[in-house]
């Protein structure tokens, strides 16, 4: 006697056929999400990379318009060859830019435009080029007048142009997006229409689709957020610090070494604070690190009020901060300026609320008295201020070594 069999021979081979084609069906999915994905992130990534280059000649573009307008209004003969340098390099980065926009393929329309800009980028250059010989020939004014009438006009016009660029590439960049969503969500239904005749085995196929389907999903727009943030990031950070939103280390040396040469050239004075916040880290552990951010912001906000608009305060890093005083008459002006920054720390009342004795010490150093470079002075700001806060002074901004 045969045994029977588990499916009838018509019932099985129906069976296995659903079954083949609904795995067809889950392989033809996956591989076409696999596939819309690949093409949203090689889009994703090649705009982004238009955006990048479009971006860098935006600002090689106002750098060499400002370098143009620096030319004019320099009367050394030096810094305006200083101007001239940066105005050719700026010019360069622009046409680095073009070419290599134009290298990574552009569509019929973009060409167009592309073309279009050409001419204008021409234009701007004859133009700029001519503003630089009336420059050098003399005729100053006459350059000023067609530097406000021509050229600054057309640079705008060619910076707005830059500008649509970049917002086409984005918007491109959200439909491919939005067409990726279409596509998962049209797979996604036939998928489970499938499933449904397959009982079980169909529902197993169309899970294990739409979760994979959904990460990747998430990925791509997990990856163009941090792209965007860290783009932003980047261009904050290079220069200011990211809690206080003063200037960095970076930028405080680049302004230091501006105010020395300045300082040189015409025979100026240039004072230096250097401030460090008492039992700072006796704050942070017995407060918690949340309040002590928010009391160095609260101190640099204080920085910024007791100084002058010209002045810079930047944070160098913990708890230490530097304010750069320019145009100070002697001694007498850094003494007043950090006396000032102490009276204004000891009656905060926002410290008060807290609960909170918040003091600082303050050393000074003085340009060319104390030294005739950023290093320098640095260095005698920070030895007067270690010498306050270790106690080797009676009092504190009345008795500073100086």
């Amino acid at each position: 006697m045969k045994p029977p069999r588990a499916l009838p021979l018509t019932t099985g081979t129906a069976f296995a056929v659903l079954v083949a084609l609904i795995f067809a069906q889950a392989l033809n999915s996956l591989f076409q999400l696999h596939t819309l994905g690949e093409e949203v992130r090689t889009m994703a990534e090649k705009h982004n990379r238009k955006i990048d280059i479009i971006t860098q000649t935006q600002v090689a573009a106002h750098i060499r318009t400002d370098s143009l307008i620096n030319i004019m209004l320099a009367a050394d003969v030096f810094e305006r060859d200083d101007h001239f340098m940066a105005f050719n390099r700026a010019g360069f980065l622009v046409g680095s830019g073009r070419k290599a926009l134009a290298e990574m393929g552009l569509s019929p329309g973009e060409q167009r435009d592309f073309d279009a800009q050409t001419r204008l980028v021409n234009r701007i250059q004859a133009t700029q080029e001519a503003i630089i010989d009336l420059i050098y020939g003399g005729r100053t004014e006459t350059a000023r007048q067609q530097l406000v009438a021509e050229a600054i006009p057309i640079q705008e016009i060619f910076n707005h142009q830059l500008a649509d660029m970049r917002a086409r590439y984005q918007a491109a960049n959200l439909a491919a997006q939005q067409r990726a969503q279409r596509t998962y969500r049209q797979t996604l239904l036939l998928t489970l229409a499938l499933g449904i005749g397959a009982v079980l085995l169909a529902l197993l196929i169309a899970w294990r689709t739409l979760r994979k389907a959904r990460l990747r999903a998430r990925q791509i727009q997990t990856q163009l957020i941090e792209l965007e943030h860290s783009r932003a990031a980047l261009r904050e950070e290079a220069t200011h610090d990211p809690l206080t939103g003063l200037a960095n280390r970076r930028l405080f040396y680049d302004r230091l070494q501006q105010a020395i040469r300045h300082a040189r050239r015409y025979g100026g004075r240039i004072g230096l604070l250097y401030v460090d916040l008492d039992r700072f880290k006796a704050i942070n552990d017995q407060y918690g690190h949340h309040i002590g951010d928010t009391v160095l912001s609260e101190v640099a906000r204080q920085l910024q009020v007791c100084v002058r608009e010209s002045d810079t305060v930047a944070r160098l890093g913990g708890d230490e901060f530097v304010v750069l005083l320019e145009g100070v008459q002697g001694r007498q002006d850094c003494f007043a300026a950090a006396l000032k920054i102490e009276q204004a720390l000891a009656g905060n009342t926002f410290f008060g609320s807290l609960g909170l004795d918040v003091e600082a010490s303050i050393g000074q150093s003085l340009f060319p008295e104390d030294g005739d470079n950023e290093d320098a002075l640095i260095r005698a700001a920070d030895a007067a201020m270690y010498r306050v806060k270790s106690g080797c002074e009676s009092q504190r901004q009345t008795a500073l070594p100086f």
